[in-house]
């Protein structure tokens, strides 16, 4: 079964069960997964469902910010909600330890040594650990590592 049947499903068991939280949610992230199915023109594989979720996740990530800066705990405990039913999807992040070796192993791979050339790090660093990796920390870890 798709990631994408998975959601569908869960989201059908979700109405069942009057489970509004995460109908919703899912409601919400399939409707992401339609639009981008229409743009493409073909169906997605589990690698771009994946990336959808992601996205989706970092959108709610940054409203829940947004909402805490404006005193709106309410809001911002919804938003925090549906990142821990979109978690469900995700595979587990790397911790900081994991992307810290996988960074300097890249630098060291590549032989970089400047700061211009993060952007060859960050390119290949995400390339290999698409949806598993922050990349606020590979830029962190690699601005460190490079002079």
């Amino acid at each position: 079964m798709s990631l994408r049947e998975t959601l569908e499903n869960d989201m059908k068991n979700a109405m069942r069960e009057k489970n509004v939280l995460v109908r919703d949610t899912l409601r919400m992230v399939l409707a992401d997964l339609k639009n981008r199915k229409i743009e493409l023109g073909r169906e997605l594989e589990d690698e771009e469902v994946l990336v959808a979720i992601g996205k989706a996740k970092k959108s709610r990530l940054d409203s829940a910010e947004q909402y805490k800066e404006a005193n709106r705990p309410e809001l911002e405990e919804k938003e925090r909600a549906e990142i821990a039913v979109i978690d469900g999807y995700l595979p587990q992040e790397l911790g900081e330890d994991q992307t810290r070796e996988i960074v300097a192993g890249i630098v060291a791979e590549l032989g970089l040594t400047e700061k211009k050339q993060m952007g060859q790090v960050m390119k290949a660093v995400m390339a290999k650990h698409k949806g598993v990796i922050d990349g606020k920390l590979v830029q962190r870890f690699a601005g460190e590592l490079l002079s």
